[in-house]
């Protein structure tokens, strides 16, 4: 390839990739930011995100949130989302699993995905409990908080999981350091055991179940989970993972 024709196709690759790091940034945010809040996010020149942030804008990609010059994510994106709807039969697919298991086990049901470094709980249904267990969908959660984490990057060996994983994400909320180690220990044996289980770290009183949904090579792409009280978790625990697992199975095909 010519040189002058490589750098273009390199600097139009890196375009690309700081217009999905404004995306992100957008959404991990949850609100409209101002271009310079977001190049500061992304530690990246303003200059760049400014003109960047600019064409996103003319796209419909973006848009104007206030006469302040903050921005959030534009109504094309919906389209985009509708399309993927129309087109792909899984979010529906996922949506019916999810409300029987949460019908059948009155526990909260979700279905979880890797979100570049990060684990997110992608859909859910709440349980029918008075008392509700749920999560926040969408927001960025370390992996190694999670027990989806495990199955997600159970096929990584230790190096490769460390590589990954950002090393303060191996801090958990209580503060105690889990060894990547013995994350690496518990995701293999995870991918062994077809599922993981664990009192969650996040709060004191629910115990998560995760499985995983697996591609044609063996691999995880998603998981399905269970988050239930201790004592629940406790008494169903093998009719929660019989229940998960089979649901997971129905999932693959859509992953295949």
């Amino acid at each position: 390839m010519d040189t002058r024709v490589e750098e273009t196709v390199n600097r139009r690759a890196r375009g690309l990739d700081r217009a999905f790091d404004i995306l992100d940034a957008l959404r991990e945010a949850g609100r409209p930011l101002r271009p310079n809040e977001i190049a500061a996010a992304m530690g990246a020149p303003r200059s760049t995100i400014y003109e960047i942030v600019a064409a996103l804008v003319k796209l419909d990609v973006l848009e104007a949130a206030d006469a302040e010059g903050r921005v959030f994510l534009g109504r094309r994106l919906f389209l985009y989302g509708q399309a993927y709807g129309h087109h792909s039969d899984m979010p529906s697919r996922v949506t019916m699993v999810l409300d029987r298991l949460a019908a059948e086990t009155q526990e909260t049901a979700q279905f979880c995905l890797l979100d570049g470094n990060k684990y997110t709980v992608a859909m859910m249904r709440e349980g029918s409990r008075p008392f509700r267990i749920s999560s926040s969908v969408g927001e960025r959660t370390p992996i190694p908080w999670t027990a989806s984490g495990r199955l997600l990057l159970g096929h990584l060996g230790e190096d490769e999981i460390r590589a990954f994983v950002p090393p303060a994400d191996f801090r958990l909320p209580s503060g105690d350091w889990l060894a990547p180690a013995e994350f690496a220990r518990q995701a293999h044996k995870a991918v062994a055991d077809g599922y993981f289980t664990f009192d969650s770290i996040v709060d004191s009183y629910t115990h998560c179940f995760a499985v995983p949904i697996r591609r044609p090579d063996g691999t995880a792409a998603a998981t399905l989970c269970l988050v239930a009280p201790k004592a629940d978790a406790l008494r169903n625990h093998a009719d929660y993972l019989a229940r998960l697992g089979a649901a997971a199975v129905s999932l693959e095909p859509f992953f295949a």
